[in-house]
């Protein structure tokens, strides 16, 4: 029967004839046969299964084979035994058929996989499943093909008593079919061959998840067999992408335990888990894998953990491309894009990664609006999003932004501050890794955002000031968009601040080369010094700079003298003003034109009612504190008596700016100096000073003895910024020993004083003076009175105006808040009219509050409450006169109505503005709240109110959307080419110092604990002191992180 089946399989008969045939020896296998007969056809049907030269002779003998077997099974099982199974595994000997192919054919292990199911109930199957489990791990080790491979794992998968036993066996098992999955290599490029190629490698990945979960022990082992595979360093062999396929089968709870064992092991050298890291990068290709993304950056923040910056900077940069050209791929660009958004959104600090994926951003977005399908729409929106954030954390490029702006125009957009959430909560220097086992103490950028400033000792006058000015959005952006290079001047020095504060990585900035340049020369190195004082200088210094420095461009210096000696020459003189303020033809300077007003001084002589007037410009008001009677209901007959009281000696105003100069020392602190003692005689005497302590002064002449007393009185109304700028501007009757000298009427008469403010400026600036001198002790006292800050503050302003016009509170629509002096008067006055004068209230809201804490001016420490405020939009919304705290004009209503400022900070603390105050102290920045601004002085009596920033609305002088020198995504201009560089190379260095510093503290990195309390709302304690010996609100924080004290 075998020879006429062989012959019939192999002649050139119709197939009809020979499967009828066939049909027939098949149906033979019933007949009892010898033991020779049934082994000839077991024989012959094997030849045919493994040798076959086509389809039909293979099918044949399957079919005879599993026919002849089941009606012989005690004959089939002595011929199928483990000799001929080892005989078919190792190709050659042991009885049975000879193997003549050089490699294990799959068709053998379909074979052998047959030979199973047709004994799978004779216990002679036992022995060759112990075989087997020999043979698959030998075999295993031997490196399969992908084809093989797939086969013996399915055979394995069917049969799972095959798979080796023991932990051991099953352990050296996985491990090699980890290394096997390593040296898989597609054999085509068709679309039908990849498929088939995915398929087996699946097939292979399913079975060693298998084995994962029969034995939980393999998993952890092979795992490293899989990371030492990707991580070598041997060029000569690249392990296979297919080993993409194993991540889907570790669990996702694993990945604390995993990537914190491999980001903290000193065993794992950079190089390695660079190798690594770009490797698995490169698995995002893989098409049926999943949760490859997850694990990539888990790594890329479990080594943004442990600070090991120079990997992820390199990585960042050699594949950030093949992310990028994933994108393209539908069944992987999701993935693709998480990696992606991540890798960008932590670089940053430089655009070099993010540049180098620019070039193809439009391509991309046009390929995918061509599809119209929703899963388009949504990758839009996220890509979308992602090159928002990105355009706006690098500004400044318009060539390579513009084209994808257009691109983009039509997605949605983020918000600005949702825009900053991201960027905040993504960069490597802040990111809060949940991998609490490799968590160090390095202290990244708050969450906040913003950047501190580190105090170099007593600075921290000085560090308060900078970032309320920082925090003067308009004032920010204009001194960032100035081009200034190669000056050495102070501007330029707070330029680079002023960057640095915006675009470092660092928790917080050591401003050394600015506060050498800014500090006043009588301002003792590393002593407490006054706040307002130093802002003072420090505008007109800035003030006088330019105007030298346009001097310059107008005209040639002496032949002696340079540019820098020019800028150090007048650096040396600033607190002595050289010049008055700039006439109407010329150009204002930066500082006139955002903190300068003026103020007129009226005088009326009771006898003759002649007025003399005298306008002198100013960069703050000092506002001294009422008596207890201003803020009671008086009757009009007693204003005179009231009025009689008022020194204007007290309230002085910061006239010197921009006013002719004094030329004496003396001169300088007769204004006021820190240093300064006033005696009874009125002479100036030099004061000692503790380089422990601060000595505060509130550059004014101080009270009478009759106002002191007045101020010694407790009352319970708790005075607002509007009682003192309403007592500030009160008439005031000269007469007795301070009677005016009338020219017109020769002698000295009774007069009447008025002052009134004809010039807002854009930025108002005020002073509380809460220094009082006390003669017979020699010493400053400070006053503790809280004071009411309104959020919105209303400023009368006298305007010139023609008399055939309509006198009002408000003006017409055409009339622009922008609109002063001369302009607006010509604006106003028809042909012949006669002008007149009439008060405007100018909306404020407020932008920054420079904090005093201590209990006398010898001893504190100050800290700031800001937000960003700016002309173009204010985070107030739409502003509503009806409900803004209305400040009286003093000629009209003295007294101001406190009802308008609890309807406002009501509605306002129900909004989001509440939200968005920062808590700047020194190295520290925090969020806080307005109402923490408001009780702070009622929380801690030590605590208090001292220098107000409050901001323009309505106004013009913002700059707009796009600067001269780029593209302006972010609100503030681009920066300077020569900024962004230092800016980077410093970014890089601290990425380094840190890197550094993890790597020598790694032993203690887990143990390390951060010394700040968790950043969130300051209402618990306050904000601490400045040193050993401050008399700050308590010591909010652990002095370790204030880094100099």
């Amino acid at each position: 029967m075998e020879k006429i089946l062989e012959g019939l399989v192999s002649s050139s008969h119709p197939l009809p004839l020979k499967k009828a045939i066939v049909r027939r020896v098949v149906e033979s296998a019933e007949a009892p046969l010898s033991g020779a007969q049934c082994r000839a056809m077991f024989e012959l049907s094997s030849r045919l299964i493994l040798q076959g030269t086509d389809s039909f002779q293979r099918q044949v003998g399957r079919q005879v084979l599993e026919a002849y077997a089941r009606h012989h099974r005690d004959a089939f099982e002595a011929f199928f035994g483990r000799g001929l199974v080892l005989s078919l595994l190792r190709g050659g000997g042991g009885g049975g058929p000879t193997m003549t192919a050089a490699a294990l054919d799959p068709s053998v292990l379909d074979y052998i996989q047959g030979g199973l199911r047709l004994l799978i109930s004779c216990p002679a199957v036992l022995e060759l499943f112990a075989l087997l489990q020999e043979e698959a791990l030998r075999v295993m080790g031997e490196r399969p093909p992908a084809p093989l491979c797939a086969r013996l794992c399915q055979l394995l998968a069917d049969f799972p008593q095959c798979l080796p036993r023991g932990r051991k066996p099953a352990l050296a098992f996985c491990q090699q079919l980890v290394r096997s999955i390593a040296h898989f290599q597609t054999q085509g490029t068709r679309e039908a061959e990849l498929r088939l190629y995915v398929s087996q490698v699946t097939q292979v990945s399913g079975l060693l998840r298998s084995v994962w979960k029969a034995e939980p022990d393999t998993l952890l082992p092979s795992l490293q067999e899989l990371f030492a595979i990707i991580s070598s360093t041997d060029t000569s062999f690249e392990p296979s992408v297919a080993l993409a396929s194993l991540v889907q089968h570790i669990p996702l709870q694993m990945i604390t335990v995993l990537i914190g064992s491999l980001t903290t092991d000193p065993n794992v050298k950079d190089a390695s888990m660079t190798q690594a890291l770009c490797r698995m990068i490169e698995w995002l290709s893989w098409p049926l894998a999943q949760h490859v993304e997850t694990w990539v950056i888990a790594l890329l923040k479990g080594l943004a953990a442990v600070q090991k910056f120079t990997i992820l900077i390199d990585v960042t940069l050699l594949k950030i491309e093949l992310v990028f050209n994933r994108l393209w791929f539908p069944l992987v660009g999701p993935g693709a894009l998480a990696v992606l958004s991540h890798m960008l959104l932590s670089f940053q600090h430089s655009p070099e990664a993010f540049h180098l994926i620019v070039p193809h951003v439009v391509k991309l977005v046009k390929s995918f609006k061509s599809n119209s399908l929703p899963s388009s729409t949504t990758f839009l929106g996220q890509l979308s999003e992602l090159i928002h954030c990105m355009m706006y954390h690098y500004s400044g490029f318009p060539e390579l932004y513009e084209p994808i702006l257009e691109a983009i125009k039509d997605l949605p957009k983020p918000s600005e501050e949702k825009i900053k959430l991201i960027l905040n909560r993504s960069a490597w220097t802040s990111q809060s890794s949940s991998l609490q086992s490799c968590l160090s103490g390095f202290s990244g950028k708050s969450e906040t955002g913003k950047t501190g400033l580190i105090n170099l000792g007593n600075t921290c006058y000085m560090n308060s000031v900078i970032q309320a000015l920082f925090m003067a959005t308009d004032f920010r952006r204009h001194v960032l968009s100035l081009n200034l290079n190669g000056c050495n001047s102070l501007m330029r020095k707070l330029q680079h601040l002023f960057a640095f504060l915006a675009h470092t990585q660092r928790e917080a900035y050591a401003p050394r080369i600015f506060f050498d340049a800014s500090r006043p020369p009588w301002f003792a190195p590393r002593s407490q010094q006054d706040c307002s004082e130093y802002l003072r200088f420090l505008l007109d210094r800035l003030h006088e700079e330019e105007r030298a420095l346009k001097a310059l461009s107008s005209s040639k210096l002496p032949g002696d003298m340079n540019e820098e000696s020019l800028v150090q020459d007048v650096s040396s003189k600033t607190q002595l003003f050289t010049k008055p303020s700039c006439t109407a033809k010329e150009e204002r300077t930066l500082i006139e034109k955002m903190f300068r007003g003026k103020l007129q001084t009226s005088i009326c002589c009771s006898n003759c009612k002649s007025t003399s007037h005298k306008e002198e410009p100013f960069t703050d008001l000092s506002l001294a504190f009422c008596p207890p009677v201003f803020l009671e209901n008086i009757e009009p007959s007693s204003v005179d008596n009231l009025s009689e009281g008022k020194d204007t000696s007290m309230e002085q105003v910061n006239i010197g700016s921009f006013s002719p100069v004094a030329e004496t020392a003396s001169d300088i602190l007769a204004v006021g100096d820190c240093c300064e003692m006033v005696t009874n005689d009125g002479t100036v005497k030099d004061l000692p000073i503790d380089s422990n302590c601060e000595n505060v002064t509130d550059s004014v002449t101080f009270k009478t003895e009759h106002k002191d007393s007045l101020r010694k009185h407790v009352t319970e109304v708790t005075p607002s910024v509007t009682d003192l700028l309403n007592y500030f501007l009160a008439t005031e009757v000269l007469k007795g020993d301070n009677k005016y000298y009338c020219e017109k009427c020769a002698s000295l008469q009774n007069a009447e004083k008025t002052m009134q403010i004809v010039e807002e400026p854009e930025y108002l600036i005020l002073t509380l003076l809460r220094f009082s001198y006390d003669p017979k002790c020699h010493i400053r006292r400070k006053i503790l009175d809280n004071v009411s800050l309104p959020l919105v503050l209303e400023l009368p302003v006298k305007r010139i105006v023609s008399s055939l016009s309509p006198v009002s509170g408000v003006w017409s629509m055409g009339v622009e808040f922008s609109d002063t002096g001369e302009n607006l008067a010509k604006k106003l006055k028809p042909s012949g009219a006669e002008e007149v004068g009439c008060s405007q209230l100018v909306p404020y809201v407020l932008s920054s509050v420079v904090v005093h804490s201590g209990i006398s001016s010898e001893s504190g420490h100050y800290y700031s409450y800001a937000r960003n405020v700016s002309s173009s939009g204010s985070s107030l919304g739409s502003f509503d006169q009806s409900q803004s705290l209305a400040l009286t004009y003093p000629q009209s209503n003295f007294m101001a109505g406190e009802a308008p400022v609890a309807a406002v900070e009501k509605e306002l603390g129900e909004n989001e503005v509440s939200k968005e105050w920062f808590l700047f102290n020194d190295s520290r920045v925090t969020f806080t709240s307005f109402h923490s601004v408001q009780k702070i002085t009622s929380r801690f009596p030590k605590d208090t109110a001292y220098v107000l920033f409050y901001k323009k609305q309505n106004s013009a002088s913002a700059l707009s959307a796009t600067s001269a020198n780029g593209l302006c995504i972010n609100g503030d201009p681009p920066l300077q080419k020569d900024l962004m560089d230092a800016i980077t190379k410093d970014n890089k260095l601290y990425l380094q110092e840190q890197e550094l510093s993890a790597r020598t503290q790694a032993l203690q990195a887990a143990a390390a604990s951060c010394s700040f309390r968790p950043n969130g709302f300051d209402d618990n304690d306050p904000p601490g002191s400045c040193g050993p010996t401050g008399g700050g609100g308590g010591g909010g924080f652990s002095t370790i992180g204030r880094l100099v004290f």
